[in-house]
């Protein structure tokens, strides 16, 4: 069975785990070739062991993408060992909520540095690709797609900089989608809710158990609902583009 995405490249940052690693396996098996990027090269070699296992290709990246120039470098390996790139997924992110007054100013910085520094990075380098992509590709089209957050639509306490970070995400991804819209350079937002991922992990203790308190009785999605959202955008045909995806658990309110 031919694939939607045959003869295609993608690039899936934060792939080591979660939602990323979803998606790197979930378009591998729709025929596209994988760069998944991540810190964790042991878990990417993980991962691309079972993409090949299951019939489809995949190469793994070990990079940080916030260290000076990786971001630009990891966009051009990739390009260079597979020849092109059809379809970037801005997946890597922290969620590191806190009260404004005690919590380190390096948490803010680590999220600004990550959530927003280097998946403008990663934008930049990839996007003349993109357009290439898109002017001579199997499909006629191409795809970015930002992972945003509910947290880029609603602003709350103790998430101000994370508000900050993903709020920026989805305007970038709408100022470009204008901008690459004739280019047939597709550009979405997909804002998941909660999402039962090694996100928490990184939040200050008192403020995890807060969260696990507000979300109680609540089913939370899994990793593959996200990228089953993020399948559905990239293999759309090329006359139709996802611009923007809310994604909620159903008792989510």
């Amino acid at each position: 069975m031919t694939g939607r995405l045959d003869g295609t490249v993608a690039l899936v940052t934060g792939a080591s785990s979660g939602i990323g690693e979803a998606t790197a396996r979930s378009l591998a098996a729709e025929g596209a070739s994988v760069a998944v990027v991540a810190r964790r090269k042991d878990r990417l070699d993980d991962l691309v062991a079972r993409i090949r296992a299951e019939g489809g290709t995949a190469q793994a990246f070990g990079v940080d993408i916030t260290a000076p120039g990786e971001a630009a470098a990891v966009v051009a390996r990739a390009v260079e060992s597979f020849g092109r790139l059809d379809t970037v997924v801005n997946n890597a992110g922290v969620m590191l909520l806190g009260p404004a007054i005690g919590t380190p100013v390096e948490e803010w910085q680590r999220s600004v540095d990550l959530n927003v520094s280097a998946l403008l990075q990663v934008t930049h380098a990839a996007l003349p690709h993109l357009v290439d992509a898109a002017d001579d590709g199997p499909r006629g089209v191409s795809d970015l797609v930002n992972i945003s957050s509910v947290a880029g639509r609603i602003a709350t306490t103790g998430a101000a900089v994370y508000n900050l970070t993903k709020f920026g995400v989805t305007a970038l991804s709408e100022a470009l989608r204008q901008e690459f819209a004739s280019k047939y350079v597709r550009v979405s937002a997909v804002e998941p809710g909660a999402v039962a991922t090694e996100l928490t992990d990184h939040v200050q203790p008192g403020v995890r158990e807060n969260i696990q308190a507000w979300y109680a009785g609540v089913e939370n999605l899994l990793s593959e609902d996200i990228a089953d959202a993020i399948h559905y955008i990239v293999t759309r045909p090329r006359r139709m583009a996802v611009n923007e995806m809310l994604v909620r658990p159903t008792a989510q309110v």
